[in-house]
Parts: structure tokens; sequence; C-alpha cells
């Protein structure tokens, strides 16, 4: 299958790299109660993800309201985990709306999924197999983002400055591993681009 232009899951984070210097110390604790949600959304999520399974074995198509709780429960975890890391230091709000597209309600971060009409009857069965290369890099990636976060944080409270470069890994890594997910997930038969970037 060919890449289109746009790959059909859009991550970004656009806030300002400037930082009160304590932030790093306490935003992880300030996200527990997001973190705690973020378990429970993870583990409905697999219980979604098995019944669009059975959709797309059946129908080679995942129902709308379904496709939209799961965007729902990775947008919320990306929200919890930018924030948890001092990507930025806007508190995610407690929205639980489910939607392909980004509602906008939390700024700075916007996570877009595009719902397709239709989806291969047997790639399920498969998909998790053509993504081995995919697990391959995303595992190095994994290994190098903790020292990158914990280079990010000690820059923040040293210099109340996020580094650009190690922001831009940090998002660029989970919007990689998010897309690996989606395919694997069943959200796209588009296999994703081994790219850390938009």
């Amino acid at each position: 299958m060919t890449m289109s232009s746009t790959y059909p899951v859009q991550l970004t984070l656009d806030s300002n790299r400037q930082m009160a210097r304590w932030r790093p110390l306490v935003q992880w604790l300030l996200a527990i109660p997001h973190l705690l949600i973020v378990s429970v959304l993870t583990t409905l999520r697999h219980v979604l993800t098995a019944i669009s399974l059975v959709t797309v074995l059946f129908t080679k198509r995942i129902p709308r309201s379904l496709f939209d709780a799961i965007a729902m429960t990775y947008r919320y975890e990306w929200r919890s985990l930018s924030y948890a890391l001092s990507l930025h230091d806007n508190y995610p709000p407690f929205a639980f709306d489910p939607a392909a597209s980004d509602d906008g309600c939390a700024p700075h971060t916007a996570l877009t999924f595009t719902y397709p009409e239709e989806l291969a009857r047997w790639a399920p069965l498969y998909k998790w197999l053509l993504a081995v290369p995919h697990y391959v890099v995303l595992f190095a990636l994994w290994v190098a983002s903790v020292a990158v976060v914990l280079f990010g944080l000690v820059a923040v409270v040293i210099t109340g400055h996020y580094p650009t470069g190690a922001r831009n890994f940090l998002v660029g890594t989970h919007r990689y591993g998010l897309r690996v997910q989606a395919y694997i997930g069943l959200l796209t038969d588009e296999s994703p681009p081994f790219a850390v970037r938009s």
C-alpha cells in the first residue's frame, strides 16, 4: 500500500519551551490522577480493539463510535504523558469526548485520527507480523528516550527552557509509536513510515 502525503494519525505539540524551573520536580506528581485514568482507558482500549477485530473480519469496517472511543483513549494518554514528562505546563483536562478529531480543549497538543471507510478483511491476522521491524526500531528509540527525558528535565531545572531537539525527539518517538499502535490496532491499513518526524 502506498503512503499518502499525510499519515492518518497526526500528533503535534506546539508550546512555549520556557517553563518554571520547579515544574519538573512536581509536575509528574500532579499527573498521577491522569495516569491512573490512562491505565483504565488502556484496558478499555484493549477490549474495544478485540471487538474491532471481529467487526473488521466480518464487515471490513470499524463502527464509527468504536473508532472514536479508541481515538479518545489515545488522545487522553498523549495529553497526560506529555504533561507528566514536562513537555508543556498546561494541566490536561479530564475530557472524555469520543472523537477522531481533536477537540482542541488541551492547548498546544493535538492528536487526530482519520476514520477509514473500509479496512482489509484479513489484515488484522498478519499486521502484527509486519510490524516487527517497527518494534525493533521503537525499542531502540524508547531506550534513548529515557536518557533524553532525564536530560530535558535537568535542562529545565537549570535553564528554565526545554531543549528544542530533546522535545522534538520525544514527540517524534511518541508519534511514531502511536502510528505503529494504530496500524496493528486496526485503526488504519497504511503501514507507518520509519520516521520520528511528522
